[in-house]
């Protein structure tokens, strides 16, 4: 299968896990083993790696590209870790890479219904299961698509974008991007069509919602954490400033020591920071490497140890 995805700070990535050859290490996103067969490539004192993807395209691609290293491809969404992990028996690890967002073989392949530029039903499913896009379009009240438009997309037209599906619908369901997309755009005023594509903040809010990723990031961030063994790095690139911001806030609230008020003398509350950060500025893409690759102008990567 030609699963197509650029690896995003690819070199950030290997460089932050400070990869041990004899080490375990897991891609919470394998996707198509990029960055997977980097890491498995420096394994070579009976070092192992785990990758998971809930995507079943992936799982075939990586499984393949993998086939020749200390590698084992498991299909579960990283919120799962912690099971995936036990189920192998591992009681802990020394790195983990999480790539969060779609990839570029999902927004690529028009029938998966990711993307705005391709004319195709839509689905938007990570997993190729469950709830899809075409049913919360199609289904969900006025208020909850505007909610999720606002919230996920942080689109300020998002009640007018929520009206014209519901009124659309009303007419006949609405099918593919192209349908939602010639939607949007009339939802909102001449002048922001003129400056970007008004559809970006929409499909990205309905994608978010279809897949669970706000939960399933938090959730995967914390049996990520709690399973570093002391001196195991988790790295972590997002995509949108939603998913950075809830990165950010729990690597801090991870590094936090003492938490008694200001006014008082000396510590009682006996609290010792479990994690150090290993970079306190986000890293971004090189001028290089957004000259060969657009996709990574908005990835960020953080990075953290356990103590």
């Amino acid at each position: 299968m030609n699963f197509s995805h650029v690896s995003v700070l690819l070199n950030e990535c290997i460089e932050g896990l400070d990869i041990k050859p004899d080490g375990i290490y897991v891609d919470c996103t394998v996707g198509g083993a990029g960055h997977s067969a980097e890491i498995a490539k420096r394994l070579t004192n009976g070092g192992r790696l785990i990758g998971l993807d809930r995507d079943p395209d992936a799982i075939k691609a990586a499984t393949e590209r993998l086939s020749d290293y200390n590698a084992q491809v498991v299909r579960s969404n990283y919120s799962e870790l912690d099971k995936v992990l036990t189920m192998l028996n591992i009681d802990a690890v020394d790195g983990i890479l999480m790539d969060l967002g779609v990839s570029s073989h999902q927004l690529d392949t028009p029938d998966r219904g990711f993307s705005y530029n391709y004319d195709a039903p839509l689905d938007m499913r990570m997993s190729q299961e469950g709830l899809s896009a075409y049913d919360i379009v199609n289904e969900w009240s006025e208020e909850q698509l505007a909610k999720i438009i606002f919230e996920f997309g942080e689109e300020k037209f998002s009640r007018k974008i929520a009206r014209s599906i519901i009124l659309e619908r009303e007419k006949k369901p609405v099918k593919t991007t192209f349908e939602l997309a010639e939607i949007i755009k009339s939802s909102v005023p001449a002048a922001v069509k003129r400056e970007k594509n008004p559809c970006k903040k929409t499909f990205q809010a309905i994608r978010i919602a279809v897949n669970g990723e706000f939960d399933h990031l938090s959730g995967g961030l914390d049996a990520a954490f709690n399973s570093l063994r002391s001196g195991g790095r988790l790295a972590v690139i997002t995509f949108h400033s939603l998913e950075d911001r809830i990165v950010k806030q729990r690597f801090a609230s991870l590094c936090k020591g003492c938490i008694c008020p200001s006014d008082f003398p000396q510590c009682v509350c006996g609290r010792k920071p479990l994690g150090k950060l290993i970079n306190r500025k986000p890293i971004v893409a090189s001028e290089q490497e957004l000259s060969h690759n657009n996709r990574s102008r908005s990835a960020k990567l953080r990075i953290i140890e356990r103590r």
